[in-house]
């Protein structure tokens, strides 16, 4: 993502002057002063590619925030960006949305996921913001 976005364009280094900004590559609200870019994102066909799914007209790309530059990673075991609205969209091992719930208690994201999982026929859910339906991350079965 740091060479090329999965459009194929070349990331565009900017500094986050006022911070809050939700990185996807390590799952934190970015800080003042920060080197970030937003790229094009495309998580079905990334997950795709890795298991051989065709999620067909459900592939779609969306723009993200990650660090300009490679950073840690995810730090902690908590849940992020928790702190509003979500939707848990469901998909099958084809790629095909199976369905999704909105959460809108920070404490729902368990429930949210359990029913997901409790269906044989979802292998991942997405996390999504209400706002714009953007791709925060996602959970897989297992």
């Amino acid at each position: 993502m740091r060479r090329a976005d999965d459009a194929g364009r070349p990331p565009v280094p900017v500094t986050d002057e006022e911070g809050g900004a939700p990185l996807r590559c390590c799952l934190r609200r970015s800080e003042p002063g920060e080197s970030i870019v937003l790229v094009s994102y495309a998580p079905l066909r990334r997950w795709a590619a890795a298991t051989g799914a065709d999620p067909g007209p459900y592939d779609e790309q969306g723009p993200v925030f990650v660090h300009a530059r490679k950073c840690a990673g995810p730090a902690g075991a908590e849940l992020p960006f928790t702190g509003a609205r979500r939707v848990v969209r469901r998909y099958s091992a084809a790629g095909h949305i199976l369905g999704g719930r909105l959460v809108e208690d920070p404490d729902g994201f368990d429930a949210a996921f359990a029913e997901a999982f409790a269906d044989p026929e979802v292998s991942l859910v997405h996390v999504r913001a209400v706002e714009y339906g953007c791709f925060l991350y996602e959970v897989r079965r297992g």
